[in-house]
């Protein structure tokens, strides 16, 4: 079943569409949507680069491990731990993502 969706469509003087306007609340979920992709620069330094996704986008961001760890409360060291880990948990990649200012989502590829 397809939900009803209130879209108004602006046409330019020609007759062309030009705009559509959507609810505020779609858009709000459109732009949390659009917010969870991940730049080209990350994925290629953890896939050329063979970098954890994490350390990627510490990278991208051009911060430093202390940077991060003192952004999340914890250690350097315990930061370099999270960092190389195949496969950190769920609570420490959301920790993580919020000293990065990024979805959780985004460091889970």
């Amino acid at each position: 079943m397809n939900a009803r969706t209130e879209v108004q469509i602006i046409h330019d003087r020609d007759g062309a569409p030009a705009f559509a306007v959507v609810p505020y609340a779609e858009w709000l979920a459109m732009r949390d949507k659009e917010q969870a992709l991940v730049p080209n620069e990350v994925v290629t330094l953890v896939f050329a680069g063979d970098l954890s996704p994490m350390r990627a986008w510490r990278e991208h961001l051009g911060l430093t491990q202390a940077e991060v760890a003192a952004r999340a409360g914890i250690s350097q060291a315990a930061y370099a731990q999270m960092e190389t880990a195949a496969k950190p948990r769920a609570t420490t990649r959301k920790k993580i993502a919020s000293a990065l200012g990024i979805a959780p989502e985004q460091l889970n590829f």
